[in-house]
Order: structure tokens, then sequence, then C-alpha cells
């Protein structure tokens, strides 16, 4: 039977996948885009192959991101000619960080756009799939996009396109959101602010994501009163700087006032803060995040070192004894709050007394998970020209040396929590128990927990549920928890 045909006036069915690399930020970017692409009647599928155009939204922040970026379009690429796809494009971090020169190393790609792309993504990729070759995007500082005030941002922000902060023009609420999930599950990353204006001396990302601006509180509010509504019951907030929140709104006590509010949204149960800076940890926020009902007592505290040598020259501040007695601080507020950090090793300079300083500092912070990070020199950064690198060798040694020292330290803090009373969000549901997080475990970064019934009988609970049990074992970071009858 021959197929009906089209009539002329209908457009031709337009699919299109997106493939997320990097961080949680770049989740909800990835989910705005599929938003503004719906909206402009793409029709969004999971399957590459399935798809007649794939973007890849890159990162670009360290090389091993930046290798995966490269695989992850070489892969899209290689199904052009077997498969639907007509037409690869690269958007996000490494493709605005990059532009040109990405698009002249990765012929494969047929575009690479930046962020001034995103608001009129779905009229590009139909003329890319169409053929056309649009000019690769020319990278800029977007620092220098806004104004320096941070108070003078909020007006010229209008007219800069910041991904993750769109919103739908002439509605409220949550008819306002642009996004549409991507992802499944009872947990998802809130945006609230874009960009930075620290100038670490390692960090490329405020050269690329621009200076740091927020989100307006309402909007924040309805986009996790719509998360809600698709079933997430845990939020966490992202940004490149969360302690920074409201100081280009008028107030830098407007982050503890956010974080009340989005505790009091129907349907969420758990709101959890990400990338906190410890010089810009005030009390009244420590307090809100500690003893806040809804509000996780859980701080990822952005230390990066502990010997203020290294961190002098890091452009950071602080050191072992003032971060000991931060988190003496939150401890004496929630005692079994969760405590996590990322730490570079081998930057410029440092000397064996530096990591010495940095193992008896984890050693007695006692934190709940750390990341390892050897360092590595990036473009236009002042790190990559400061005098006394360290051998690549010897900073691959020194990553697996206070790695080993991590593993030990957080499987023994994990073992501490054996016999405590916790609460687990459940994700999964099989046969023989559920598998979740505990209070102090972040998405993907924190180890997970596996519930077990005392009776065979009950009832096991749903994903998305919070139930409260007693840790039994440990295995490193991961739990398991036998669920109270």
């Amino acid at each position: 039977m021959p197929a009906p045909e089209s009539r002329a006036d209908e457009a031709p069915a337009r699919t299109v996948a997106l493939v997320t690399l990097g961080c949680a930020r770049n989740d909800v970017d990835s989910e705005e885009l599929a938003g503004r692409l719906t909206d402009d009647g793409w029709t969004i599928v999971d399957d590459a192959a399935q798809a007649q155009a794939v973007v890849v939204n890159t990162c670009g922040f360290i090389e091993s991101a930046k290798k995966d970026s490269i695989d992850a379009l070489l892969a899209a690429s290689d199904l052009k000619g077997t498969t639907s796809v007509q037409a690869v494009v690269a958007v996000g971090c490494f493709a605005q960080r990059y532009g040109e020169e990405l698009a002249e190393a990765m012929p494969e790609a047929d575009a690479v756009l930046g962020f001034d792309a995103y608001p009129d993504l779905g009229a590009r990729l139909r003329r890319i799939v169409q053929g056309e070759r649009p000019a690769s995007h020319t990278p800029e500082d977007r620092r220098t996009m806004l104004p320096i005030t941070p108070v003078q941002r909020p007006a010229a922000a209008a007219d800069v396109a910041i991904p993750g902060h769109a919103a739908r023009a002439g509605q409220g609420g949550i008819g306002a959101v642009m996004r549409r999930r991507l992802a499944h599950g009872p947990s998802a990353p809130l945006k609230l602010a874009s960009g930075c204006d620290r100038r670490c001396s390692f960090c490329a990302i405020p050269s690329f994501r621009g200076a740091f601006v927020s989100r307006p509180a309402e909007e924040v509010l309805a986009e996790a009163a719509w998360l809600a509504e698709q079933g997430v019951r845990e939020v966490v907030l992202v940004s490149e700087n969360t302690t920074s929140y409201g100081k280009d709104l008028g107030g830098t006590h407007l982050l503890a006032s956010l974080l009340r509010d989005l505790a009091r949204v129907p349907g969420l149960d758990w709101v959890r803060t990400s990338y906190l800076q410890p010089a810009e940890m005030r009390p009244e926020l420590l307090e809100v995040i500690a003893t806040t009902e809804g509000v996780v007592p859980y701080f990822d505290m952005s230390f990066q070192h502990a010997s203020p040598d290294v961190l002098r020259r890091m452009r950071r501040f602080g050191g072992t004894e003032d971060f000991l007695n931060l988190i003496s601080q939150m401890r004496a507020l929630a005692p079994d709050c969760g405590v996590r950090s990322n730490v570079i090793v081998g930057f410029p300079g440092e000397t064996e007394a530096d990591v010495q300083e940095l193992e008896r500092f984890l050693a007695a912070a006692r934190l709940d998970a750390v990341g390892v990070f050897g360092f590595s020199p990036e473009d236009g950064t002042e790190a990559a020209d400061l005098p006394e690198q360290v051998d690549p060798d010897e900073v691959a040694a020194r990553v697996e040396r206070v790695t080993a020292l991590v593993d030990e330290l957080v499987a023994q803090r994990a073992e501490d929590r054996v016999g405590a009373r916790v609460q687990v969000l459940v994700e999964s549901v099989d046969d023989f128990g559920a598998d979740g997080r505990a209070a102090h475990q972040a998405p993907e970064v924190d180890g997970s927990t596996r519930l077990v019934w005392g009776r065979h009988d009950r009832e096991p609970a749903a994903v998305g549920g919070i139930v409260t049990g007693v840790v039994q074992s440990n295995d490193g970071a991961d739990l398991v928890v036998r669920v109270e009858d």
C-alpha cells in the first residue's frame, strides 16, 4: 500500500538529538535548548542515530573534557551517511572558547556555534540541515560584554545571551520556563547564576562564560515549581559561584532568602547548594543551609588547596586553619552535615611542604568526598605562564598519592556514619531493594546508598520518595542502609 502523499503546506518532520558533556550547568543549558527547539517545531530524540541533526553541547574546562568533546563530535559525525543524521553542530563551552580554531581542527562538525546562537538555534539548524555552512563563532572575552560594576548588569544582561537564563516572553510564573527535561529521575539541577567575577589564576571559565549574573529570584522560584510539577523532588542549585548570588541584584543576603523560599515550594523535599566559595560564606548563609527544613545540610566547598602560599598564587584566600574553623562552624550547627571539595595538586611552585600541608588539612577535615585534580596549564590563564612549573610526571605522582589518602579518609568518614539514622532519596527500585542517595551525597559525585528492607513483605518505596533508615555498612563512600520498619 503506497504511503500517503504529504500536503504541500506541511513542514517535514525535524528531529534533533542533544548530546551533553561536562557539568550540571551544561545539563541545564541543554534542557533550555531542548525547550527552544521544541517550541520551534523540532522533535527531540534520545538516539542520535534517529536524528536529522545532532547538537553536541561541549565542555572546555580541562584537557580531558576537551578530548571527550572531540570524541563525541567524531562519534556523531560517523553517523552521517549510514543513518538519518545530516548535520553535526558543536555548541557549549568548548565551541564558545575556541570557535574558529575548533572548526578548523574539526571539519567533521558542520557548524561551531557560540552562546549568541542559542536564541534562534532552531532556525539555524534548519539551514544547516539544508546544506548551509555558517561562519564559525569568533571567540571574545565575554567579561567585556557587561558592565564592570555588578549592580549595573541586570539591565544590560537583557541584550546578552546567557545560557540557562531564558524565559518565554510575555508569560509569567511556571508558564515562562524555557526548558524541557532530558533526564529522568527525582533530582534536577537548577541554575541560579552564570559567569564569575573571581580571577583564579588557573581558571579560564570567566573569559568564555562571562561576568557574574544572577537570575531574578522569581524566575528561579518559577522554574523550581515547574520542576516539581515534572516529578522532581530535589533541586541542586548550580552556577560558577553560588555564594555571589544577589550581589548584582542589590544585596548580599539574597541567597539565604532565596533558599528559604525554595524550601517552601510545594512538591520539593530537598534543596541543595553547590559551588560555594569559602571566602564568601557569611554566618547567615551558613546557618540557613545547616538548619532550614527542606534545605539539605550540605556544603560543596571550593577549597582547591590548603597551603596559604599555593592559594595566594592561585589568587585565592584562606588556608588550613581558616578552612578547619569554617568546617567546625558547619558541624557545630549540623553535626551530620555533608562537606565535599575539590583540590588541585602540582600547581606551579608547589613544594613537598605544600603537599604535606594539604594532606594535614585533609586528615583533619574528614570530608565526605574529595575530587583530586592534577594541574594542567590552560590557554589564556595566568598560571600557564607562572615560573616553577611542576613536571607532569611529578604532578601525576602527587595526584596518585593524594588520591590514595583521600580514598582512605573518605571511607573512614563513611564508616563513622555506621549506626546513624539517615534520610535517603530513592532513585531506583528493584526486586531486592532500592538505590538512592543520603542527604550528605550529591548526585553523581559523592557516592550512593543501597536500601534494604527488614521485612520481606514490606512494600518498597517509590522512586522520588524519601525514607529513613540506619546505616549498616559502607564500601568507600557508598552506604548500605536498612530501612526502618
